[in-house]
């Protein structure tokens, strides 16, 4: 789930509340708080809620929630008379894109960076790592209307962002990092995706990286914003940003998308849906009865209009663009009770009466726990299920036929179930980039090897510094803490590097490895730092 740094005075001054405040009510709305440091606080939100993974769409949330500013948020959309013309040969290639100007934004250094988190935990959490979907942020100060999204051949050529040089858009997926940590999703491709401005001007190379052109200043005050994808993640994608622009006081303008055919499309859409949820599902699923007006009020807290039919039977809701989440009535009927306050419903005693214990996994779990926290490592908790090319192709391990695979996956992204633990810890770290180094992440979990569950224990470190000593001192703290004695031996493992890791052996039997990862290991994940780290398998 991912983590999103809050400063504090942007907070305070988007919400209009005291950080105390608000540091007690936010868990409430469904979040987690990770520390809270002495300028900011770090939450982790749930998946489906990609509208909070940002300090603007938290505060809009969070006024709600505190009666500070109820109902539906609206927001103007006016027309800007800029087009952007769609050619023929897109279509085959990354067919679906959303466009929307933001004018009068005063950034900050801060407020910047929280534009750019957003970027890349949409990219993550909507765009299945920029596959689905991925964003673009323009500086208007050099562009001149129209553009144009079309696909060019691979040699074509163009200055991309945090280089000086010009590269053709293969060498862009050979030697820049966004390329090389994004070439797959263009794999296989005759043609890339592009836009450009009247002028020949690149925008952006999607879904790899903008142009230098464009790059967003403290100075910018008007953006151009795409998104490209291949279905409706779209149009959410681009909701959640200009809204969160514009609880920064910019203001949205519509662009219009012209296709091949003549067709026309104007986006961003801020219109909202509308929803009837039976008063029967509201009342079984929270299991306590509320008042019309009750679940009226606990619906604009949420940031929804609703309103009252058919006796108190029926509710009509208003849910906004940006609320991804929003998918059945149920998830509206959780929102209620959000509002209304799970500290508020009664808890009841269970009718029959058990005598339990900790399972020996878990207590096992909760040792490993302590004894990593301990070393100062963060624990994480990410999905199972992973692809052969995150698993094995970009670890340099050949594929094994242990392996339990997803009968029908809905993702390439999501094919298999884990056999180990390691590949996920250093999607992580590419994941969380924008934050500092070192860092140092753990996880006690199951993996399927066989067809049969296993409890393993992984963990990695990275920064300049990360070598082999530092991982061994770590598993040697590890063991000496379970009581476990241990020896390590060569290892040939193609993930590591040669005479930089060792197999694992407790009783002779190996059950784990450890080292300094390989450097087109490291590479494949779009990191540029050393990475080490272990696992060992804990099922007894």
């Amino acid at each position: 789930m991912p983590i999103i740094t809050l400063q504090y005075e942007d907070l305070e001054s988007l919400t209009k509340a005291d950080k105390d405040t608000i540091i007690d009510r936010v868990p409430m709305i469904g979040a987690d708080i990770e520390r809270i440091e002495k300028e900011a606080i770090d939450i982790e939100f749930f998946p489906d809620r990609p509208d909070l993974y940002s300090v603007e769409g938290v505060a809009r949330a969070m006024r709600g929630f505190m009666n500070i500013e109820t109902g539906l948020c609206q927001y103007e959309v006016t027309p800007s008379g800029v087009h952007i013309e769609l050619e023929e040969g897109i279509k085959d290639v990354r067919p679906v894109i959303g466009c929307a100007i933001v004018r009068g934004i005063n950034f900050t250094s801060s407020s910047i960076k929280s534009l750019m988190d957003l970027q890349e935990d949409l990219h993550w959490g909507l765009g299945r790592n920029r596959k689905k979907v991925s964003i673009g942020v323009h500086d208007m100060t050099n562009l001149k209307p129209p553009f144009k999204y079309q696909a060019v051949s691979p040699d074509f050529e163009f200055v991309p962002l945090d280089f000086t040089e010009p590269m053709t858009m293969d060498e862009i997926l050979e030697k820049h990092p966004k390329g090389v940590r994004f070439a797959n999703i263009l794999e296989g491709m005759e043609k890339y995706p592009l836009i450009t401005d009247s002028e020949g001007n690149v925008l952006s190379f999607p879904p790899i990286i903008n142009g230098t052109l464009t790059k967003v200043e403290e100075s910018t005050t008007d953006l151009f914003v795409d998104v490209t994808g291949l279905g409706d993640a779209v149009y959410t994608a681009l909701s959640i940003v200009v809204s969160a622009l514009a609880e920064r006081g910019g203001k949205i303008e519509s662009v219009k998308v012209v296709y091949p055919d003549g067709t026309e499309k104007v986006t961003p859409d801020m219109t909202p849906r509308a929803l009837k949820v039976p008063r029967s599902d509201i009342d079984s699923l929270i299991g306590i009865e509320l008042t019309d007006d009750e679940i009226v009020n606990e619906l604009k807290r949420m940031r929804f209009d609703a309103n009252v039919l058919e006796d108190g039977e029926m509710f009509e809701i208003s849910v906004p663009t940006y609320r991804a989440d929003i998918l059945h009535n149920y998830d509206i009927v959780e929102d209620i009770a959000i509002g209304y306050g799970f500290d508020k419903i009664k808890s009841e005693f269970p009718k029959s009466a058990t005598i339990g214990c900790a399972h020996p996994i878990s207590i096992t779990r909760g040792i490993m726990r302590e004894i990593m926290v301990s070393l100062g490592y963060s624990e994480v908790m990410p999905f199972t299920l992973t692809s052969q090319k995150v698993h094995f192709e970009w670890m340099n391990r050949e594929e094994t036929d242990d392996v339990t695979f997803v009968l029908h996956p809905i993702s390439e992204d999501q094919t298999m179930v884990r056999t180990t633990i390691l590949p996920n810890l250093i999607e992580i770290f590419s994941l969380n980039q924008h934050h500092e180094l070192p860092q140092r992440l753990f996880e006690v979990g199951e993996v399927v090897v066989n067809s049969k569950n296993r409890l393993h224990l992984a963990a990695a470190s990275i920064h300049a510094q990360a070598n082999f000593t530092e991982i061994r001192e770590v598993l040697d703290a590890v063991m000496r803490e379970r009581d476990i004695e241990y020896e390590v031996i060569v290892s040939d493992d193609p993930a590591f590097i040669e005479g930089r890791r060792a197999d694992i052996l407790v009783n002779g039997e190996k059950v784990g490895m450890m080292g300094e990862l390989y450097p087109e290991v490291i590479t494949n994940f779009g990191l540029g730092q050393p990475i080490v780290g272990f696992e060992i398998d804990l099922t007894e």
